[in-house]
């Protein structure tokens, strides 16, 4: 604009305009250039970045929900989303200009001092506009999205027991309790845009006044002769660019307070949730456990459910484990595998802290059926195979040992029938019998069974029985916990629990002659998980 109006217009020179306009083209051109060059680094720093934390972040979330009594859900990856996206949009352009804000204010000043100084206060007055949106909208929006992650855990929570909400008719209730909590959500969204709409408009209007206000001052000091018609067109449009990181930055707002929310969440995480260490790889194990007053409680409980728990089994060991409800068999199995942490005590796998076992290292030598059987988006034999590679004679050897080869052989698809999410296309039964398989899986040196036989009819449990006569036979340590006697016929010796502490540890005949005179096996320990379950 300087040399057009100064130069061109004054001289009237084709071929300086010519020139001018070849040179401004390539200059354009090669900030154009640079433009798409920023974008596409910024692309790929944000996914270097997913890709650089996706593990981390999943095993945190992972660790959170299992150890740390916490319920991420799937939040977390949301959080890492919304980051990755700020990184890739135009409002954080704004923050990489804004340190060229002097410069253009120096070539004003140059230009004329009144005009420099009408820029910097048109600078401060949208500064000042900058700070009251990060004032006004932070709170809100912040609430907002407490609010968001809330709501969708609670709705994702429910979605998991849709078969209950349906059939009890409580949809209807469940949805007026998430509809509030999304209401109040959307008030909060309401409330923060509005306002930062407010000052995002007023920023606009601020800086297109300024450029017109400059445009006056400059056809001023050009009508006194201080400057020329030149400087005039060039202060408005460099004033322009120099306030624009500003206003970029005001309309942006929004998007930094999230990723700048999604951020902290994510720090927050990773840090209460430590990366596991790698440790030295240890020899396989052979299945020695042993309890070295042990006290535990679920994550997030504060009272404790084991209460200083002291015993040693050997390896090849089959132990039954009984007692009444609540009296902490299922928090002595997951103590047992790791999977929960002692408040004090030791848990010893082979002589080594359960907790030193690396996990990828210590898996495959681990059998466990929950009591709530968990079965995961896949093929029965992808599900058997814990998601490894499916080595089709393996997968057939776990399923016979589990009595279960039959049973799969008769479904639509044989090993190949996807079970659907959570195993919903099986029934109860049918998931506890695949469970198994998965836990017979390769050759496991320590197993244990979580209420196995629940969901079991006869030709299920008699199934169940050999299985556990196979386990014996091949030298693994066993630890069966049940409230039905008939799997007790098998151990070497029950573990009586009561109100979380160790009642009773002894050869099965020994325990079972506490509780009655025995006269068959099967009357026995009936007999005597009966009396267990009603000590007291």
């Amino acid at each position: 604009m300087l040399q057009v109006y100064d130069r061109v217009l004054a001289s009237g020179s084709a071929m300086t305009l010519l020139v001018l306009t070849l040179l401004v083209v390539g200059l354009y051109a090669l900030m154009g250039a640079l433009e798409l060059i920023r974008s596409r680094i910024l692309v790929r720093v944000s996914a270097r970045l997913d890709m650089h934390l996706n593990s981390r972040l999943f095993a945190a979330m992972f660790d959170a929900n299992l150890r740390g009594g916490g319920h991420t859900g799937i939040q977390p990856i949301q959080d890492l989303t919304a980051l990755r996206q700020f990184l890739t949009g135009n409002g954080l352009f704004g923050f990489f200009d804004a340190p060229w804000i002097p410069l253009y204010m120096a070539v004003l000043f140059l230009m004329h001092p009144l005009i420099g100084w009408l820029a910097v206060g048109g600078a401060v007055i949208l500064i000042i506009l900058a700070i009251t949106n990060e004032l006004i909208t932070s709170k809100p929006l912040a609430m907002a999205n407490a609010q968001a992650v809330a709501s969708n855990n609670y709705l994702q929570g429910n979605l998991r027991n849709a078969e209950a909400l349906e059939s009890m008719g409580m949809l209807q209730n469940v949805h007026q309790r998430w509809l509030a909590r999304h209401i109040e959500m959307l008030k909060l969204q309401a409330l923060a845009s509005d306002r930062a709409g407010f000052l995002i408009n007023t920023s606009k209007t601020v800086r297109i006044t300024l450029q017109s206000l400059i445009l006056g001052v400059g056809a001023y000091l050009a009508i006194q002769q201080i400057v020329t018609p030149g400087i005039m067109i060039a202060g408005s449009i460099l004033m322009g660019r120099a306030l624009a990181p500003i206003d970029m930055l005001i309309g942006a707002w929004k998007g930094f307070l999230t990723a700048r929310t999604s951020y902290s969440r994510l720090q927050t995480l990773l840090q209460s949730v430590p990366a596991r260490p790698v440790n030295m790889r240890l020899p396989t194990p052979i299945g020695q456990i042993s309890f070295q007053e042990v006290v535990a409680a679920p994550p997030g409980a504060t009272a404790a459910v084991l209460k200083r728990i002291s015993f040693d089994v050997a390896p090849g060991e089959v132990i039954g484990v009984i007692g009444p409800s609540a009296a902490g068999k299922s928090t002595l199995a997951r103590v047992m595998l790791g999977v929960w942490p002692t408040a004090a005590g030791t848990v010893r796998l082979d002589g080594a802290e359960i907790s030193r076992w690396n996990r990828e290292d210590l898996g495959p030598h681990i059998g466990y059926l929950p009591q709530d059987i968990e079965l995961f988006e896949g093929s029965v034999s992808e599900n058997i195979a814990r998601f490894g590679t499916v080595d089709p004679e393996r997968v057939v050897q776990a399923a016979q040992r589990a009595g279960v080869h039959e049973m799969i052989l008769g479904l639509s698809k044989g090993y190949d029938t996807p079970v659907g999410v959570g195993g919903a296309v099986l029934s109860g039964g049918q998931r506890q019998r695949l469970g198994l398989a998965r836990a017979m899986y390769g050759e496991p040196v320590l197993v244990v069974l979580d209420e196995p036989n629940s969901n079991l009819d006869e030709q299920g449990e008699a199934a169940l029985v050999r299985a556990i006569a196979q386990l014996k036979a091949a030298g693994s340590t066993v630890f069966i916990i049940t409230h039905r006697p008939n799997v007790l016929s098998g151990v070497d010796k029950i573990l009586v629990l009561r109100e979380g502490m160790l009642h009773l540890f002894a050869p099965r005949d020994q325990v079972l002659s506490q509780f009655a005179k025995p006269t068959s096996v099967s009357n026995t320990a009936s007999s005597a998980v009966g009396t267990a379950m009603a000590v007291g």
